[in-house]
């Protein structure tokens, strides 16, 4: 039996991001006067939730004015999240600060990617979020979790077919509301400020990778459909941060070299760009490098998110020819987004 304590701990990421029914406002702030436990949650939920606001927008501003006010609302949040959050953070704070240009009555019906509109990615990012929210027990197991035998494509196509069929029936601002409490949570979560803690490995989307990556993965699903938002809408996206985006493409590449195998021809991948240069040997590591293959990092963690053919990503190839667009094509096949 549920107690009505915690009843009101399921609602407290609701209540700091403002998006509680009338009924549970009564239930809430009642309790939260009464429990000092409850309280103190509350107090650093809605801590996080000032951290992703950012400074509000000028009304009435350019369109040069609005991009550049996003770009500043996605630098990270001064929250205390962890290195391995921090890209998570900045990634909602953007996509937050996108979906805050939009009116009530907007252009939701937009299409944006698959055959999703800008309501429906919003729906999806939802369900996106979610096993890591039931590996964190920040939520309870869905009928998709803890299936054994079916492909996690699968699972994952029905999870988002089932958050769209119900976030359908909502207004945007409700979907908007819930994913942004569900996201408060995961960073809310001492996973997300603590490094050893995130250090357990957990298998998500078929991939056993340290919690940490997981969140990281999030960051690049947000990221990743915020720009899809963005270009639909005719509203250009920064890419990450520096620091982030680097993260991101460290994560892509182990991603990467884990699928290739040791069996793939030896293949020198660098990644130059604003930021450094970085090489990487993927494939073989008892033959020679075959191939050496260069690409920016925002158009290598794009082509990982299948937003670039990879036989027209921008790219510099010496050697062998076939060995590199094996790694191009072997790195758009990953993509779930």
């Amino acid at each position: 039996m549920t107690t009505d304590h915690e009843a009101v701990r399921e609602l407290l990421g609701a209540w700091a991001v403002g998006a509680l029914m009338p009924g549970d406002e009564r239930t809430v702030a009642p309790h939260i006067a009464d429990c000092d436990p409850c309280a103190a949650e509350a107090t650093r939920l809605r801590a996080v939730v000032r951290d992703l606001d950012g400074p509000p927008l000028t009304a009435g501003a350019a369109p040069a004015d609005r991009g550049l006010a996003l770009a500043l609302r996605t630098r990270p949040p001064a929250s205390r999240a962890a290195a391995h959050a921090t890209p998570y953070a900045a990634a909602v704070s953007g996509l937050q600060a996108l979906l805050g240009e939009l009116a009530q009555d907007g252009p939701w019906g937009t299409p944006v990617v698959h055959d999703w509109d800008v309501h429906d990615t919003v729906a999806h990012l939802l369900a996106a979020d979610e096993p890591l929210a039931v590996s964190l027990g920040l939520r309870a197991p869905s009928v998709w979790d803890g299936v054994d035998g079916t492909p996690w494509r699968v699972t994952w196509a029905a999870r988002t077919e089932e958050s769209l069929a119900r976030e359908r029936l909502r207004a945007p601002v409700e979907t908007i509301a819930s994913w942004r409490s569900q996201a408060t949570a995961l960073l809310s979560s001492p996973e997300a400020h603590d490094a050893e803690l995130a250090g357990r490995a957990t298998t998500l989307m078929g991939a056993r990778l340290p919690l940490s990556d997981h969140f990281l993965v999030r960051a690049f699903e947000a990221w990743v459909h915020t720009e899809d938002i963005g270009r639909a809408l005719d509203m250009p996206v920064p890419p990450p941060l520096t620091p982030h985006l680097w993260q991101l493409v460290r994560l892509a590449v182990r991603i990467l070299d884990r699928a290739l195998g040791t069996k793939a021809p030896a293949v020198a991948l660098t990644v130059a760009g604003e930021g450094g240069e970085v090489s990487w040997i993927l494939g073989s590591g008892a033959e020679p490098v075959s191939a050496e293959l260069v690409l920016d990092p925002v158009d290598f963690c794009l082509l990982m998110g299948g937003r670039v053919d990879p036989a027209e990503v921008p790219r510099g190839i010496s050697g062998n020819e076939p060995a590199a667009h094996q790694v191009l094509t072997r790195a758009a096949s990953l993509a779930w987004l």
